[in-house]
């Protein structure tokens, strides 16, 4: 999983491998192939061949993480409206968690709770992700723990901002 350069302290996201997915037949056991249609009797094997679901987990986090690449390039193209910095740079994207079944969750936060465009960033959030290929749907949360600052930003955004 990508993490942002300036990733708050504290705040350890969910990376898809990490969780359960019973409707796709991944799970962090290692003994599934990730494929729903491979019977339990298929992937019984895969204990005795650990080198395979290895190889199949391998396929599934690079796809996973391709997709999670495209996410974020697709966030870096909105911009807060009063700075000249991209949202991703300015550090309010906490985390991108895509799913095996394209399902992406994004959190976020805000610079202030009183921010004029906090009736309307997320939904535009949603709409850029799920309209990156690959994509089935997306949920974004405005989340305000641990709370947004300056030092949230990545160098970029501060170099830009001439915070240096």
């Amino acid at each position: 999983m990508e993490h942002h350069p300036s990733e708050p302290a504290g705040l350890t996201p969910l990376s898809a491998s990490s969780t359960d997915d019973v409707s796709s037949g991944a799970t962090t056991g290692g003994l599934t192939t990730g494929d729903p249609t491979v019977s339990d009797t298929e992937n019984a094997g895969a204990d005795q061949a650990p080198g395979l679901a290895a190889a199949s987990e391998a396929t599934e986090g690079a796809a996973a993480g391709d997709l999670e690449g495209r996410v974020v390039e697709a966030i870096q193209t909105i911009f807060d409206p009063e700075i000249p910095v991209n949202i991703y740079e300015l550090g309010l994207i906490y985390s991108v968690l895509p799913a095996d079944n394209g399902h992406v969750d994004v959190q976020m936060t805000l610079t202030s709770p009183h921010c004029p465009v906090a009736e309307s960033l997320p939904g535009e959030v949603r709409h850029k992700v799920e309209s990156v290929s690959g994509v089935s749907s997306a949920a974004v949360d405005v989340v305000w723990d641990p709370p947004w600052n300056p030092d949230m930003m990545s160098e970029a955004a501060k170099l830009e901002l001439g915070m240096f």
